[in-house]
């Protein structure tokens, strides 16, 4: 395959990762609803529920559906659901239609992400896999910071900071119509797993195991800081939310910086001692946000996490492919339930803050995580 053709191809999948990092907007829109609703901490960190609980659901499945139909389909259908869940804010602004819509983006992205990472391999070669799926998480990280700049924006401009779905769902259209357009050659090799315990049943393996709980806690810490970064401003600095709200884009906008500087670095070094720096840069992250109380320590401490996890996913993800090159839909299934992490430990934190009565009880759920990542990258080193 000529290197112009393989561009070709490579490109709307890439772009396909932009769309995935849609699924962050739930960050902001929940500081948003819990404003507009009157919510409390516990009630409004469930909102992120409706959109990763799908991970859970749906994650294995996708994998066995990928047998079937296909990586480029399940992408498109992931595509059109996405779409359709974006645009459903507009009809009508309510809480059952806002976790309605939650719940279709969750679900239409729970389909592009098991299929978008197994469908790389299909046009990168081995060696270039784990640097490519880092540029794709540096595009979805340019995607994610943009959802709240497009919000306050939209706010400024508008009066209504739900101006970015529509906005959303238009490059949604235009992602399906690229990648529908592309000729992607899929290989012919049909994965033999039957049934959703035999699926499941790969999680005997020991590696992959860990693995999964990397990305369940992963998750936790990007949706977890995404939603309490705002209220940890707004709590320790009496900042409007209007101005805290672009603290999570300060956490995607060092992300998307990480992610870059990985997919350089990751070329060329051991990703597993790059795993070993991201974990304790995560922990020192924590610590600092634990403890800080001046608005631009926060931000400091916010950056330094998002330039810490930038290429944990990546990494991680990349490990498992290769542990299981022949089961990798199912392997992706697999990991992507642990997406399902921005259900869970967001509403840990939001019973952790309401015990505790401050947002320091949240920062302890996500210290917890991000020690979890410092004793695996260190568990791989051995």
């Amino acid at each position: 395959m000529s290197s112009n053709m393989s561009v070709l191809r490579l490109a709307p999948i890439l772009f396909g990762f932009f769309i995935m990092g849609f699924v962050d907007v739930v960050g902001i829109a929940t500081n948003y609803v819990k404003k507009d609703f009157a919510l409390s901490d516990t009630l409004s960190n469930l909102l992120p529920m409706a959109v990763f609980l799908w991970f859970l659901i749906f994650s294995v499945p996708t994998g066995m559906l990928m047998n079937r139909i296909g990586r480029k389909r399940t992408v498109q259908l992931g595509l059109l659901v996405t779409g359709l869940g974006l645009l459903v804010p507009m009809v009508s602004y309510t809480l059952p239609v806002v976790l309605t819509a939650f719940a279709l983006i969750g679900i239409g992205n729970t389909l592009l992400q098991v299929a978008l990472n197994p469908l790389l391999t299909n046009v990168v070669s081995k060696e270039r896999l784990t640097s490519s799926l880092t540029v794709g998480q540096f595009i979805k990280a340019v995607s994610s910071f943009l959802g709240p700049i497009i919000a306050a924006f939209a706010v400024t401009r508008f009066h209504n900071w739900q101006w970015l779905f529509p906005v959303f769902a238009g490059i949604t259209l235009l992602s399906l119509i690229w990648l529908t357009v592309t000729s992607l050659h899929e290989d012919g090799r049909k994965e033999n797993t039957s049934t959703i315990a035999d699926c499941f049943a790969l999680l005997g393996d020991r590696a992959i195991f860990l693995y999964f709980l990397g990305i369940l806690t992963l998750v936790g810490i990007d949706v977890g800081l995404n939603v309490s970064a705002p209220k940890i401003l707004m709590e320790r600095t009496g900042m409007a939310l209007e101005a805290a709200g672009y603290v999570a884009s300060v956490y995607f906008v060092f992300k998307t910086a990480g992610a870059f500087l990985g997919a350089i670095l990751l070329a060329k070094l051991s990703a597993k001692r790059f795993y070993l720096v991201s974990g304790i840069a995560a922990v020192a992250a924590m610590i600092v946000l634990l403890f800080a109380r001046d608005a631009g320590i926060i931000y400091a401490g916010v950056a330094l996490a998002g330039f810490a996890c930038a290429n944990i996913f990546s990494i991680l993800f990349s490990f498992a492919l290769q542990r299981m090159p022949e089961r990798s839909n199912e392997v992706s299934g697999l990991l992507i339930m642990g997406v399902s992490g921005g259900a869970i430990f967001p509403f840990l934190m939001g019973v952790a803050s309401d015990a505790a009565g401050a947002q320091w009880g949240a920062v302890a759920v996500l210290l917890v995580c991000c020690l979890y990542h410092w004793m695996l990258a260190a568990r791989q080193m051995r």
